[in-house]
């Protein structure tokens, strides 16, 4: 059985998020994605877990379930959270996200409790605290030892474990003797496990993805793919095969019945720190470039925001290209809006676009098993004949990608459709 994972996402009750990032919305649009267990966010905000506790209910497995589900095939939900770390260390200012994970209401009221001591769980669905992450680390393991803590998008040069402004460059100097209680680490929309492997200290780590949606037609853009052969799928067999996603384990053991199969990504360059760049003078540079400019703006001469791409070579101990054996393998997609905006020369958030992605996600398959399962001649008959040629397009890897930048999303285009600006940067939604 394959289930597909999502669970990095927020609600309305955080900044800058769709107000329709509700219970009802989440599990509608995860019917649309094909994603079985998804994310809740923000359990830590009381008004959010509030409505959480309305809408789902829990039934022993330590996910949570939605009460209006018709079919035992429909998505399920597991509690999640982002907490953002802000502290000084080291004589330098560390911001550090965190993806937490527990398994029950009750294990998330426990955590909430703890938190509200220090922080103010009403301001934010993703709170700030000013713990150390190695200490915020050890207080959620005391609290509920089940719970799976998840560094977030660890290359984001402002918010993360190995980011170029307020990281660290290993991940045991950011937790310790902790680092071994840290099992998966998300890679971030602008690195995918190619630029990850060249690190040989993440080996150790299964490397995983998630949207980090803001609204729900962002779910699932980047995703985790599990094989499943058990007769129960539950939290305790989450946590298994996560433990054991990375390559040094796989090296090392047999694989198991269920596993950590791959990873469904965006291609690197459409996340919006892939490249060094200056935003407010539109200025792009890759790494080699940056450092001949001295990491310095070309036009203003300020320093540049420095990229995942960029941060990934100075701590890189592999060639580009090196594969770790036992790695987990991926899959890059052009989400299927995209490829429908592209072929009929129209806006993604179109009536247009959105009535034919309907009619697919209904009619033929939900976006993610029709991304990556589904022939395009199977399409024939079925849909405009620009979209089965749009999906060949991407299915071939014939696109155009113009890397993003200092907070500014990349670009992917057709290549048959140069002129059509659908694909213009996108909004944070």
């Amino acid at each position: 059985m394959r289930v597909i994972m999502d669970a990095h996402l927020h609600s309305r009750f955080s900044r800058a998020t769709s107000q329709n990032m509700n219970v009802d919305e989440l599990f509608r649009w995860a019917k649309y994605k094909g994603i079985n267990l998804l994310g809740t966010g923000d359990f830590t905000h009381p008004f959010w877990l509030t409505e959480l506790e309305e809408k789902l209910e829990e039934k022993g497995d330590g996910f949570l379930h939605y009460k209006g589900a018709t079919s035992l095939s429909e998505p399920i939900f597991l509690l999640t959270v982002e907490l953002s770390c802000i502290y000084s260390e080291k004589g330098k200012t560390r911001r550090i996200h965190l993806v937490v994970f527990v398994p029950s209401f009750s294990a998330a009221h426990q955590l909430n409790e703890l938190l509200a001591r220090r922080g103010n769980l009403y301001a934010d669905g993703r709170p700030v605290f000013g713990w150390s992450a190695k200490e915020l680390t050890k207080m959620i393991l005391e609290t509920v030892p089940e719970a799976i803590i998840v560094p977030a998008h660890i290359w984001t040069p402002w918010f993360s474990l190995f980011g170029s402004n307020s990281g660290f460059d290993s991940i045991e100097e950011c937790f310790g003797e902790l680092a071994e209680r840290i099992y998966a680490l998300e890679t971030g929309l602008s690195s995918d496990p190619p630029m990850n492997w060249r690190l040989s200290a993440l080996d150790h780590y299964a490397l995983v993805s998630f949207s980090d949606a803001h609204s729900p037609s962002n779910l699932g853009r980047e995703a985790v793919v599990f094989e499943v052969n058990a007769e129960r799928f539950d939290y305790p067999l989450l946590v298994e095969m996560l433990k054991e996603g990375s390559p040094k384990f796989r090296q090392q053991n047999s694989r198991k019945p269920s596993y950590l199969d791959y990873t469904i990504e965006f291609f690197p360059e459409e996340g919006k720190y892939h490249f060094d760049g200056h935003r407010n003078c539109q200025i792009s540079l890759d790494p080699e470039e940056s450092k001949k400019m001295n990491n310095l703006c070309p036009q203003c001469h300020r320093p540049l925001t420095i990229g995942v791409m960029h941060r990934v070579v100075d701590l890189a101990d592999r060639p580009a290209g090196f594969a770790p054996e036992g790695a987990p393998s991926y899959r890059n997609l052009v989400p299927l809006n995209i490829i429908i905006a592209e072929s009929l020369k129209q806006q993604p958030k179109s009536k247009t676009v959105f009535r034919e992605y309907l009619n697919l996600v209904t009619q033929i398959a939900p976006e993610l098993p029709l991304l990556l399962d589904v022939l395009p001649e199977d399409l024939q008959g079925k849909t405009a004949p620009e979209i089965v040629e749009g999906l060949k397009k991407v299915r071939a890897g014939e696109i155009e990608k113009v890397p993003g930048y200092d907070g500014v999303y990349g670009v992917i285009k057709l290549k048959e459709a140069k002129e059509n600006s659908s694909l213009r940067q996108q909004s944070l939604f």
